[in-house]
């Protein structure tokens, strides 16, 4: 769906004002701090800011945190620079950052804002000028346009934000395209010269892995018994009579004839429905692919998706620096640890999904939503990632959440997408509403959000989630 002509130009005039203060640092000479989020879009959204102000011979520092709190605000009050640049988060914390309301700040987010945003700051996000954050423009993509502000020559990191949005899951449009404003950065992207698209299976790895290791590394959907199993996915190729191998070369999927991948897309479909779930689960494995033109062929930053599961495994396990390094243009020593980590973090979520399915109460149906039990044994950092695999095959809201011992707190991750008609929700806004009754701290966006909350209270937050949810989906308000 298309946005409103004059709601972009809004936009656009606010990421200006942004930039203008980040030329303006620039020529005084400042050490800019940019602080970010450590998924995808916050790691690319970071790199953008980080690679636009190196063009231009600025100083700055980049912070990776998972979440913004008194410990983060006090530091940077304690530190006083000169500019403070937050990205992919901050427009949640609005209250929290009063605490830096005597020092120049700007937030570039397109999560939900929460809060009176002090006079002294300035924020670009899209929320503001009536553009969904969760599926019309990603955190990366806010940070692309402060970026193409400060100078036309950034076009070409549209790509990095094409990255971002896709980590952020929101190529929601039919056949898992990006749209919106999104789809504006595409274009400029692709008329960069960087960027093709075209459409085919989405398999992880369909470039760079053979066949059946590509299929086992695919999550979205998690094929239970295939998905991790290299075994079981070369057993399903061979019956389906797909040579996995032409002579003593393994075959990849962009190796595999039209007749050949329907073939495939139609036995995995067969296979989720004898599973119990929907055969239109299988769609989400076809889509539009985005292509990075400059990177290397056989490379996993050659795929934008693959390029941001790469992200998105570097902050869960605790390498962001990785994540910004490859986002700033490091092709060598980086990408290599890069590519070790992704694997572990592939094995990490493999195991802790199989995990979740083990036991049957692990995963629990309440009236109006799912709760996906973490506990200690799934790590709070990786909770997002499973809990946006898990709600793609569920009929209701999923609410996962693991514990943090050391903080005596939980950390929750929620996700409301592809509900039917009449069932939709705002769980951001549950979340926020939930957690401030329980001493917690919640919010994001309508189908994907996030909270703190005591240990001792998440019986009860969970409850009140759940009431929430139902009395939002029966009168539209909670």
């Amino acid at each position: 769906m298309a946005v409103d002509k004059d709601r972009i130009k809004a936009l656009r005039s606010s990421a200006s004002e942004a930039a203008g203060l980040l030329a303006e640092s620039v020529e005084n000479g400042e050490v800019i701090r940019v602080v970010s989020h450590l998924d995808a879009d916050g790691l690319t959204a970071a790199g953008i800011i980080g690679k636009s102000l190196a063009r231009m011979g600025g100083f700055f520092h980049i912070r990776i945190e998972r979440w913004i709190d008194e410990r983060v605000v006090k530091e940077l009050a304690d530190e006083k620079p000169p500019l403070t640049v937050f990205t992919d988060f901050g427009s949640g914390y609005l209250d929290l950052l009063k605490g830096l309301s005597d020092l120049p700040v700007v937030i570039i987010d397109h999560h939900q804002p929460i809060g009176e945003k002090p006079e002294t700051f300035t924020q670009v996000n899209p929320h503001l000028h009536g553009i969904d954050g969760s599926r019309d423009l990603s955190g990366a993509g806010v940070a692309y346009l402060a970026a193409e502000a400060l100078d036309g020559a950034n076009k070409d990191l549209a790509c990095l934000a094409v990255v971002g949005a896709l980590g952020d899951l929101q190529d929601k449009y039919e056949q898992r395209r990006l749209g919106g404003v999104n789809e504006q950065i595409v274009e400029d992207a692709v008329k960069a010269g960087c960027l093709e698209l075209e459409t085919d299976l989405l398999f992880f790895g369909r470039e760079t892995r053979p066949i059946h290791q590509a299929l086992a590394r695919t999550t979205d959907p998690f094929i239970s018994g295939i998905s991790g199993e290299e075994d079981k996915s070369l057993a399903l190729l061979t019956g389906l009579k797909i040579p996995p191998k032409t002579g003593e070369k393994w075959r990849a999927l962009r190796d595999l004839s039209e007749e050949e991948k329907k073939r495939l897309f139609s036995a995995i479909a067969e296979y989720l429905t004898s599973k119990g779930f929907s055969g239109n689960l299988a769609l989400n494995l076809i889509g539009s692919i985005y292509t990075l033109t400059r990177e290397e062929p056989w490379t996993p930053l050659r795929d934008a998706r693959e390029f941001a599961s790469l992200l998105n495994a570097t902050g869960r396990m605790d390498r962001p620096s990785l994540g910004v390094a490859l986002c700033m243009g490091d092709r060598s020593s980086a990408l290599e640890q890069a590519n070790v980590t992704l694997e572990e973090y592939r094995r990490t979520i493999t195991r802790y999904l199989n995990w979740l399915t083990e036991e049957p109460g692990r995963i629990q149906e309440l009236n109006s939503i799912y709760v996906a039990r973490g506990g200690d044994f799934i790590d709070e950092k990786v909770i997002p990632a499973i809990s946006s695999i898990l709600s793609n095959s569920l009929p209701k809201p999923l609410v996962a959440f693991s514990t943090i011992p050391e903080e005596a707190a939980v950390k929750v991750s929620a996700r409301a997408p592809n509900l039917p008609p009449g069932k939709e929700v705002n769980i951001g806004e549950v979340l926020r509403v939930a957690a401030e009754k329980f001493s917690g701290r919640g919010g994001g966006h309508d189908v994907a959000a996030g909270a703190q909350v005591p240990i001792e209270l998440v019986e009860p937050f969970l409850k009140l989630v759940d009431e929430l949810v139902k009395k939002q989906i029966e009168t539209g308000a909670i």
